[in-house]
């Protein structure tokens, strides 16, 4: 039956408009169909099941657009992190522990983390699914069950650089080459399981493996329905170390190359991006997911958030690897706020940071989500607006990145339905 969502104050359109007072129609198959106030359209009340929201503030469902959820194993293992000894995808701790560690206990804890999302107003999320094909299997078992919409990016677990120096541990890591028919047919076999490649970056590949790797996607999207094309994304420009290690290497830095021969949808981190890798971004209409609090606390810096859009780029927000952060959108756009402004000529408003955290990562990954609008996913959550931490509202927009946290949250909506009542 179609949903009427009455007496609502709610967040309308991609540029998160602030209506007062209004109502939300819904299809019986999940679709927004109408939204704005009583003078502005007839809703089906006679047909519909009503929903009084008197005293809630609804926003856009959001979007955790760069997750490490197979990590949920390793919560703080490591006191003082760095991005060399813990999640250097050769060399690093996090392989060590995901390598030895039981597979049905790894998908207890990924589940956990996805129903932690859920209860956090997260609707969707982007993980960069180690494991090859059996873990991205695994995470496809372990959010069974739940509305949560997972796009799951995975990868092969070879890497194919003949010499991958690691300063940090002083190694050596020696790769093969391999037949480049045979990394298409093991690629493929990911994309038949997946939603798309998440490579771990540039430094640890070749510029053939890396080309390889967008001709099996580009090749699987040519050859299939549009609803089945899939989604190429990378690590890049995260650190010094491995910006460096890029130009030292090939002259090139870890955008330009990712550019040059993958050609991805979209690019994860870039908090050591130059001027010239930022332009190449907005002229190439590449995405860009920014995990600020990860790379706090590894020490890689802050990214140059309002540069990126004052350029043009299209900016979403990840909480990155959980072993180093909580899933929480909310902290994550609380500590973007917070940054921006103690840098000065940073600032960014509230309204833009949740455009991140919605509208932005629904564009980045193809979702029909991410706004409230005729035609979107209903995919929302419901705020109560007489919350201790909230009351009274002056600026909804600073209210929601600064202080709305999982206690405010009154319920969570996917595709018309309430999804948190027994989570």
């Amino acid at each position: 039956m179609p949903v009427l969502i009455k007496n609502a104050s709610l967040l309308k359109g991609p540029d998160l408009l602030f209506v007062e007072r209004g109502v939300i129609q819904i299809s019986d198959n999940g679709i927004i169909t109408g939204v704005g106030t009583d003078r502005e359209f007839s809703p089906m009340e006679r047909e519909s099941s009503i929903f009084d929201a008197e005293g809630l503030l609804l926003l856009p469902g959001l979007i955790n657009a760069h997750t490490h959820v197979g990590d949920s194993i390793a919560k703080d293992f490591t006191s003082d992190p760095d991005l060399s000894s813990t999640v250097d995808p050769i060399v690093g701790i996090k392989r060590k522990i995901l390598s030895r560690t039981d597979p049905n206990l790894l998908e207890a804890f990924m589940r956990n983390t996805a129903i932690s999302m859920l209860k956090g107003g997260i609707v969707a999320f982007a993980d960069f699914r180690e494991g090859g094909l059996d873990g991205v299997k695994l995470l496809r078992k372990a959010v069974s069950g739940l509305k949560i919409k997972p796009l799951v990016l995975g990868r092969i677990e070879k890497y194919f650089e003949p010499s991958y120096p690691h300063s940090a541990s002083g190694l050596d890591t020696k790769g093969s080459p391999i037949d480049s028919a045979v990394l298409a047919q093991e690629v493929f076999d990911v994309l038949d399981v997946s939603d798309g490649l998440g490579i771990s970056g540039t430094n640890e590949n070749t510029d053939q493996s890396l080309i390889e790797y967008s001709k099996a996607v580009r090749n699987y999207g040519n050859t299939s329905t549009l609803k089945t094309k899939r989604l190429l994304a990378i690590h890049a420009a995260e650190s010094e170390e491995t910006t460096a290690l890029s130009i030292r290497k090939s002259g090139l830095t870890e955008v330009e190359r990712a550019i040059k021969f993958l050609q991805p949808d979209f690019v994860v981190h870039m908090t050591q991006a130059t001027d010239k890798d930022i332009t190449a971004i907005a002229i190439n209409k590449i995405g860009v997911v920014i995990c600020p609090r990860s790379n706090g606390l590894i020490g890689c810096g802050v990214p140059r958030i309002a540069d990126m859009m004052n350029n043009g780029c299209v900016v979403g927000l990840g909480t990155d690897n959980v072993m180093l952060n909580s899933p929480d959108i909310f902290k994550e756009m609380d500590y973007i706020w917070k940054v921006s402004r103690a840098k000065g000529t940073q600032q960014i408003s509230a309204r833009d940071i949740l455009k991140m955290a919605t509208v932005n990562g629904a564009e980045i990954l193809h979702l029909n989500s991410g706004c409230i609008q005729p035609g979107r996913s209903a995919d929302m959550m419901f705020i109560d607006k007489r919350h201790l931490d909230l009351y009274p509202i002056h600026d909804p927009y600073s209210a929601i990145v600064q202080r709305v946290g999982q206690s405010s949250i009154m319920g969570v909506m996917i595709n018309g339905e309430f999804v948190t009542a027994n989570l």
